[in-house]
């Protein structure tokens, strides 16, 4: 059926504007009209050539996840039924891949399937967790109160990892930099250079004449070296692919001065606070630590999860492996085995989650002041380096005259 776009005014005056799909003018005019929509213009939408590149395909950001989520919530608590929730979200939503998604959710949901079954349709957008939230919301009929939770969940989420971008994507930025200039100066300003000193006869100081060797070096197998680090790149991608790859290199990354104690942190935040929903919701405590483990984003985090959910289905406790690996404090494993004793798990959880996040802000702060007179005095020593190397001789020469 086409679709048309429309444009109309409430009873209170209030604009409003979307697209609904229907048989013709008539049915979407009568359509507005029962809900209480005058319709200023209606016109049938053109279509449109889409171009979509294969890694784009099926992305939605988490902020419309989570935007969406809320949104329905508030819907669904002010009694409106899902479908018709669905539908009001569909004609608002501007992300044509989300849009598509909403539509499909919503056709399946009006055909009898469970909010959740349709969901599972879409995996790349509604994850595990999302999914099994949604299904402890069916069953309990406080759908409301879980998407409440899930947009509060996927907002703190979203919040740390923008913290872990803004601690990283500073040195990145000034590290590339300072690359691309040091480039720059071997292949193509210290030979204008080199050639000048040639015709002086003049010995050239041993700095100089480093720095010159490494320019020749540069300047002839710098493809080579370009080759050299794309290969290397893929191949540590293919690497990381590997159970026991992705399990040394997140290791080492735990391990790694300055940023892998930020990234423990991180880890043991979204841990906590994952957990903390997906128990205060209802799933099964078992299930929940399935879904924690896959969302955990580093295998050594993982592989401790899963040593304590099958210590659990053991009949044991869940702090006791936690403990042993060596990955969560002593201050987190003894938190969940008070909760775990005292029944009062879910409050345990949010309270390491609130401690872990407050760290995870001292941690960026730390790290940026930290960061910023290392990489001052790595650019002064690099590119200073050079610079002087090569003025040495011209100081050299200005001293003989």
């Amino acid at each position: 059926m086409p679709i048309y776009i429309w444009k109309g005014r409430t009873p209170r005056g209030e604009f409003r504007k979307g697209e609904l799909e229907g048989p013709n003018e008539t049915a979407i005019r009568a359509y507005l009209r029962q809900q209480q929509i005058i319709p200023i213009k209606i016109a049938a939408k053109g279509k449109e050539i889409k171009i979509t590149l294969p890694f784009m395909k099926g992305k939605v950001k988490k902020k419309s996840l989570a935007i969406f989520t809320r949104q329905l919530a508030t819907m669904i608590d002010a009694g409106l039924p899902l479908v018709q929730s669905l539908d009001i979200l569909f004609q608002q939503e501007e992300d044509e891949t989300f849009k598509e998604t909403i539509k499909g959710v919503r056709e399946d949901v009006e055909a009898g399937a469970t909010f959740a079954a349709a969901l599972q349709k879409y995996p790349r957008i509604f994850d595990h967790l999302y999914v099994n939230l949604i299904v402890a919301g069916e069953e309990s009929g406080n759908l409301d109160v879980i998407l409440n939770r899930l947009a509060t969940h996927i907002e703190k989420m979203e919040e740390l990892k923008r913290k872990i971008k803004s601690a990283l994507v500073y040195p990145a930025m000034i590290v590339s930099v300072a690359i691309i200039v040091t480039v720059v100066l071997l292949v193509f300003v210290i030979p204008i250079f080199e050639q000048l000193f040639a015709g002086t006869g003049v010995a050239l100081p041993l700095p100089t004449q480093v720095v010159i060797g490494i320019s020749r070096f540069a300047k002839k197998y710098m493809p080579f070296i370009i080759l050299f680090f794309v290969i290397l790149s893929f191949a540590l991608r293919y690497y990381y692919k590997t159970e026991n790859g992705r399990l040394k290199i997140d290791g080492f990354i735990l391990k790694f001065p300055i940023f892998g104690e930020l990234i423990r942190k991180v880890a043991i935040a979204r841990f906590a606070r994952t957990l903390a929903t997906l128990v205060t919701s209802g799933v099964p405590i078992l299930e929940s630590l399935n879904i924690v483990a896959g969302t955990s984003g580093n295998k050594v985090v993982e592989q401790a999860i899963r040593k304590g959910r099958t210590s659990i289905s053991e009949g044991q406790t869940i702090s006791e492996p936690l403990a042993q690996s060596g990955v969560f404090p002593v201050m987190v494993t003894q938190m969940i085995s008070v909760g775990e004793t005292t029944g009062a798990l879910e409050l345990m959880l949010i309270k390491i989650a609130d401690f872990y996040e407050e760290e995870v802000d001292m941690a960026v702060a730390t790290l940026s002041s930290m960061l910023e007179p290392m990489l001052m005095i790595f650019l002064g020593v690099v590119i200073g380096g050079l610079v002087i190397a090569m003025y040495m001789p011209i100081f050299k020469m200005a001293g003989t005259f």
